[in-house]
């Protein structure tokens, strides 16, 4: 299996998922290093009892020559290795505008401090200025978990950049002081240069000195590094003990790292190295040694091997643009799986897919081919993203636990099964918080994905590998899931749409449970449009759910939720609003605020707005009611062989992230009376919400997506993921819910609506969401994952051996291609057919009026084309390069014989034309030692390989829009224009990497044989 979880692309889990260290006082230190769920960023998730929540990270942007996607951002990716006892050491670099950069996380258990060491070493060949933000969050809000400042270097509660140190506290209860160091004061040159804000950019926005913000620390140091030069900084935090006595002997011991600097285990020429602190005292540096600085894994190239950009492509357009020739499947696949290969892997990777399907190619070539033969559909030949909890026959379902590690259903979840049956193109299986716990990040026993608009963010949960995989363009849409806030928070997050339908609309028939009733899987899309398309395929009624069963889901679902799509579907409509819903309880930022004034698009789009009431108290909720033990015993009892007994083993297993993990207790199913009692309480709530909405005599209800900032990814609680407490009805009640995007911030950060209904009008509000989509226009795209450069002779791997996400320490030596041709990589076409001894003109039902008939009519006879084995000509699929090669050496008579290339089987039917023509210099191999003969061929190769069988010169005249005299092929393309082979398109154009078709290589083989006769 070539994926994250089967090629151990993260190091195994340890009990303790992310490193743990205690020190002697008994504070635990939780870093962030390359252990599951791998955030690698050598910053600290908690520090037991203080306000610590994602601190120690280190924010880099750089002045190089080229700036790079992630200039300043958080660096992640240092492949922290810790050492058992208290050390954590990068074992490669990230090469950030070729200032490589390394980490060292030292913690010293005595004195309760953890101290990080961090390289620049500049390998560009002019002086470059580098500016490092180190912090992160120290507390939220302004109350008890906010952080205090209790003391500073300066004497004063004020933090500046005159400090070399400050300590903070919290009115929480038996909290304790936590210092930070981070430099010698004034004079010394070398010291802080500004202060940040580490949840925005610390280098634009500065530090608040009240409000929420205020707790978000951001200490800038400014470096300037001559070529082949490093510099490093060191920073310090350390806990104290709770009291006054402990805060005085805590500023004591910060004071003193002036007078002695704390340089435990570090070498000479670490010590050499620092930049911030005054190394001047420290005696016996000069020993001659050197910094030694890990490698950087190489750079990837941002190239593509497929001519069709799916850059913000929605389903619709890319379904009308196969349905027009203007690609297919196979080429949207293909440019998938590159941005994958590209965006989604490595050091500054968002992480999103846990798996990518090795079939993907195989898939969109077999709905390419269903297409030849006539077969439409929405889906057919569109690439989606599954969330690692729905069941897939052909790739694991782990529920992003190594709990789980291994588990491959037999069967697919019932709403795949629908995708499938509907021509989709299963692409890969996407990450996921552990057993969909989190609604704030999504972190797995293997990663943590990030955010696709903003790159140091939190893609929120569970469903974050599902939006990012949408927001960065790595699918077409995904599947996801929603027990709280699991669809709606990553779909705000990276500005996209979402549908939560009611209960029972959809099927969680082979999804992994969290809550079983509460729970509905849906989809994630860039448009309602798209939504609508997957609707059509994946909900009704599912005979194994007894929900959807229950619920008549068949009768429920309009006939073409595409039909609910209306502009004007808001004109009238009264949407009803509670104004306490959208005030943070503790960030003072304006996104609340920011969603109300939004309200302007629903009334442009024809709606009245209606303040209401407090949403009123639903029924008593029954006893007996066990959603977790229910829904693991459901899903267990589809499966023969999976690995648990129960689900309570399933979460005690050693295996689950330690903050997820339960004790085993024997678990007791819901009786049958619980479960009908269970759906009766949410249909009773349903009605209740119904009355209300009756009542204020409004369609829908509007909720924020969030009510805060969007926050960084490395902490531990959900407040500093974003504020969602709005009390949305979705999920408690099960209404139908539709999140669109309506802008941002005055942070920039995306903000959306969410449009709830009755329950049963999942289409009315589909519609009316629709009408805000066409209204708003407000999606926001990824700046950090930009189209790829289209290069035929890409160095990708082999799609058809290599579709999985590899290690970024992964080496393997590129493929040079050959020197004249340069195939796009597609999959093999279906079989083709040996020609028969006494080839005859066949009548295909394909070609019966064709403009190319007559063409491929002639070339049939002669035996040099024959058609595929389900009486298909296909007329307009591409042509490979051993079909173009059969035709060339039949028609010059070469003498086959045996090829030598390695993926030419001597049982190839094509093996002996290929051996002849490689022995004549007709069409050459690559460097691997391999010819691709199943690839499919371009127009500029073929002009090539014409030319040269043919030997035609031409005039020099030749003058298309697309083909510059410069190029490799001019030449040949020239000869074909010049003697009346080719005439290139209305458009002026010739399209020289455009895929030739089986007929246009018939017309223009025909044409040179009516010349040469």
């Amino acid at each position: 299996m070539l994926s994250v979880i089967a090629t151990s692309v993260i190091p195994f889990q340890t009990a303790d998922a992310l490193t743990r260290v205690t020190s002697e006082s008994g504070t635990v230190w939780e870093i962030h290093d390359v252990f599951a769920p791998s955030l690698d960023t050598g910053s600290l998730r908690t520090v037991g009892a203080t306000q610590v929540q994602g601190f120690g990270n280190i924010f880099v942007k750089v002045s190089s020559p080229s700036a790079p996607l992630m200039n300043g951002q958080m660096m992640r990716g240092f492949d922290l290795k810790y050492d058992g006892v208290n050390k954590f050491t990068s074992a490669q670099s990230v090469n950030l505008g070729n200032v490589t950069v390394t980490r060292e996380v030292y913690v010293d258990t005595i004195h309760n401090r953890t101290r990080f060491f961090d390289t620049f070493t500049n390998k560009n060949d002019v002086a470059i200025k580098v500016d490092v933000s180190f912090g992160g969050s120290l507390g939220y809000g302004t109350t008890t978990n906010a952080s205090v400042v209790k003391a500073t270097y300066s004497g004063d509660l004020k933090v500046t950049t005159d400090d070399s140190w400050i300590v903070v506290d919290s009115s929480a209860k038996n909290n304790k002081p936590l210092g930070v160091a981070v430099g010698s004061p004034k004079p010394f040159d070398n010291g802080l240069t500004g202060l940040g804000n580490q949840q925005q950019d610390p280098f634009t926005i500065p530090l608040a000195e009240h409000g929420n913000e205020a707790n978000f620390y951001g200490f800038i140091n400014t470096l300037n590094i001559r070529p082949g030069e490093s510099k490093s900084l060191v920073n310090y935090v350390q806990v104290g003990e709770a009291g006054e006595e402990g805060l005085k002997n805590l500023v004591a011991s910060l004071d003193g790292l002036n007078s002695l600097l704390d340089v435990t285990g570090l070498t000479n020429a670490q010590i050499r190295s620092i930049s911030n602190w005054d190394i001047s005292a420290i005696e016996g540096l000069d020993t001659g040694d050197h910094l030694v600085i890990p490698n950087a894994p190489a750079p990837k190239e941002l190239v593509t091997s497929s001519p069709y950009d799916v850059k913000n492509k929605s389903i619709a357009e890319m379904q009308q643009d196969m349905i027009n020739g203007k690609t297919t499947s196979v080429q949207i696949t293909q440019a998938y799986l590159d941005r994958i290969k590209v965006y989604d892997e490595g050091q500054l990777g968002f992480h999103a897919f846990l798996h990518v399907s090795e079939t993907a190619l195989n898939q969109a070539k077999a709905a390419d081919d269903a297409r030849a033969q006539g077969v439409k559909g929405d889906l057919l030949g569109i690439p989606i993203a599954i969330k690692d909890i729905y069941d897939t026959k052909d790739m694991p379902t782990t529920g992003g636990s190594k709990a789980l590690e291994g588990w491959q259903p037999d069967s697919d979840a019932f709403q795949v099964k629908k995708l499938r049956e509907a021509g989709a193109v299963i692409i890969g299986k996407v990450n996921t918080s552990e057993f969909a716990n989190s609604g704030s990040f999504s972190e797995s026993g293997w990663q943590q994905t990030w955010n696709a608009l903003y790159p140091s963010k939190t893609s929120f949960g569970s469903s974050g590998g599902s939006a990012v995989s949408v927001a960065a363009d790595f699918a077409a849409a995904a599947m996801g899931s929603q027990t709280g806030v699991s669809l709606y928070a990553p779909t705000t997050g990276a500005s996209l749409k979402s549908f939560r339908g009611t209960d029972g609309m959809a099927s969680t028939t082979g999804v992994l449970p969290l809550t079983w009733g509460q729970d509905y899987a849906g989809p994630i899309a860039k448009t309602v449009t798209d939504l609508a398309i997957i609707l059509n395929a994946t909900t009704g009624t599912d005979p194994q759910d007894i929900f959807t069963v229950t619920a008549d889901a068949d009768h429920k679902r309009p006939v073409d939720w595409k039909e609910s799509l209306d502009a004007n579907a808001l004109k009238g409509k009264k949407i009803g609003y509670i104004p306490a819903s959208f005030v943070s309880a503790y960030a003072d930022d304006d996104t609340g605020q920011a969603v109300m004034d939004k309200f302007s698009e629903l009334q442009a789009a024809g709606a009245t707005m209606v303040e209401m009431s407090a949403v009123p108290s639903g029924p008593s909720r029954p006893s007996g009611i066990n959603g977790s033990t229910e829904g693991w015993a459901r899903y267990i009892e589809l499966h023969k062989d999976f690995p648990y007994i129960d689900g309570a083993s399933v979460l005690a297993s050693d295996k689950v992230l330690i903050y997820n993990q339960r004790g085993y207790s024997t678990p007791t199913r819901m009786t049958e009376q619980a479960v009908q009692d269970y759906i009766k309480y949410r249909t009773d709530y349903k009605e209740v919400i119904k009355g209300w909405m009756d009542a204020n005599g409004v369609d829908a209800v509007v909720y924020a997506g969030f009510i805060s900032d969007v926050y960084n990814n490395d902490a531990a609680a959900s407040q500093l993921s974003s504020d969602r407490n709005t009390g949305v009805l979705t999920s408690t009640m099960g209404l139908p819910t539709v999140v669109v995007p309506v802008g941002t911030n005055d942070s920039g950060y995306s903000i959306s609506m969410q449009l709830v209904g009755r329950a049963w009008d999942d289409a009315k509000v589909l519609g009316m969401s629709y009408a805000l989509e066409q209204q708003s226009q407000a999606r926001l795209l990824t700046t950090f994952a930009p189209a790829l450069q289209y290069v035929s002779n890409s160095t990708n791997p082999d799609p058809n051996t290599d579709n999985g996400p590899t290690h970024p320490n992964t080496g393997g030596g590129t493929v040079t291609p050959p020197a004249i041709t340069t195939p796009i990589e597609t999959p093999s076409p279906a079989e083709t057919i040996t020609p028969a001894d006494k080839p005859k003109v066949v009548s295909f039902v394909d070609t019966m009026n064709h403009w190319a008939k007559t063409s491929i009519d002639a070339l049939i006879a002669k035996g040099l084309l024959t058609g595929y084995s389900d009486g298909t000509f296909r007329p307009n699929s591409g042509l490979t390069r051993a079909e173009a090669i059969k035709v060339i050496a039949t028609h010059m008579g070469l003498e086959g014989h045996e090829s030598n290339f390695t993926d030419v089987a001597s049982t190839h039917w094509a093996n002996k034309f290929i051996g002849a023509a490689a022995g004549s210099g007709l069409m050459n191999g690559y460097s691997d030692g391999s010819f691709r003969p199943d690839e499919k061929i371009s127009r500029s190769e073929l002009a090539a390989l014409i030319t040269r069988a043919f030997k035609l010169t031409g005039t020099g005249n030749t003058s298309f829009k697309d083909v510059t005299r410069n190029a490799w092929y001019y030449d040949s393309i020239d000869a074909l224009a010049s003697n009346n082979i080719i005439t290139g398109y209305a458009d002026s154009t010739f399209k020289p990497e455009k895929d030739i078709t089986r007929a246009e290589f018939a017309t223009i083989v025909s044409r040179l044989l009516e010349t040469n006769n």
